[in-house]
């Protein structure tokens, strides 16, 4: 998998002067265009389209730099329809216009070639299993959310707080299969997964029952679930646990992700610093 991300990447750096086509790099990469974006950004730490127009704003800062084209020639050849884009984004990356940066010879920002590498540490194992799921309803209330990465999300914080008790106690009588209890549904996300961009959360239960017309419900189809478990500290490790998920296990096996929600189980210590977690996330086998 490694070897192929890498080659997609060199697709990337012949295509900056051209349409960088996703569907393409999936191909390369032998996966879907879906598990695609999500492992570079998970890999990478930033969504794909930001790596390339970094990229593209660093060859053509060392162009503008170079003073052999003109600025609207720069501007065309890296995909900008205007001279005023190319100035904006050019602006937004480096911190001062392309031109003043020529007639200045000013200091510029650099993305450095990206390419992606295994470090085998060998100290830690994931527990996963596969499970083979009929299809089934996400019950319980709905709220669209920012995405955040790190430390406690304030915006699910404060959500399921505004939830009655008695609601609550409704919602949880519906569960009847796994995962069990009450859990956290996260669905249309972005694919880049950058910070701040939207998800919709649920807090509710899976269930094959009927849903009552005033609880929010989200139907899912039959698929594959590929199920890991954690332990440690509340919410960090819940967070690792998604990010080792991307840049560990999905890259070591043969399965990629496909659309769907990702389901997380939590069970909380007393006194809220520890927590027990199964993560469960839609899966396909990947082509050979």
């Amino acid at each position: 998998m490694l070897d192929r991300l890498n080659q997609a990447m060199e697709h990337i750096e012949s295509h900056l002067d051209r349409q960088v086509d996703v569907a393409v790099l999936a191909r390369i990469a032998v996966t879907s265009e879906y598990h695609f974006r999500r492992m570079f950004s998970a890999l990478a730490g930033l969504p794909l389209s930001e790596y390339v127009r970094r990229r593209r704003l660093t060859l053509a800062g060392a162009e503008v730099l170079a003073g052999e084209r003109t600025l609207l020639d720069i501007a065309t050849r890296y995909g900008y329809g205007s001279g005023e884009a190319f100035a904006r984004a050019f602006r937004a990356m480096h911190g001062v216009g392309p031109g003043e940066a020529r007639r200045t010879g000013a200091s510029l920002n650099s993305q450095p070639r990206m390419s992606f590498r295994l470090i085998i540490e060998g100290n830690s194992s994931m527990r996963y299993r596969i499970v083979e799921k009929d299809a089934f309803h996400v019950a319980g209330k709905k709220v669209r959310v920012p995405l955040v990465h790190e430390g406690l999300n304030p915006a699910i914080a404060d959500f399921i707080r505004g939830i009655a008790p008695d609601t609550l106690r409704r919602v949880g009588a519906l569960a009847d299969q796994e995962p069990a209890g009450i859990v956290g549904v996260s669905d249309q996300l972005d694919p880049s997964r950058a910070e701040g961009t939207e998800l919709d959360y649920y807090h509710g239960v899976v269930t094959g029952a009927e849903v009552p017309d005033d609880l929010d419900s989200l139907a899912v189809p039959a698929g594959t679930w590929a199920v890991f478990e954690n332990s440690g500290p509340f919410p960090l490790a819940l967070q690792h646990l998604w990010r080792d998920v991307f840049t560990q296990w999905f890259p070591s096996n043969p399965y990629g992700s496909r659309p769907g929600p990702e389901i997380l189980s939590v069970r909380v210590s007393p006194d809220g610093e520890q927590a027990d977690a199964e993560l469960w996330i839609p899966v396909e086998r990947s082509a050979a």
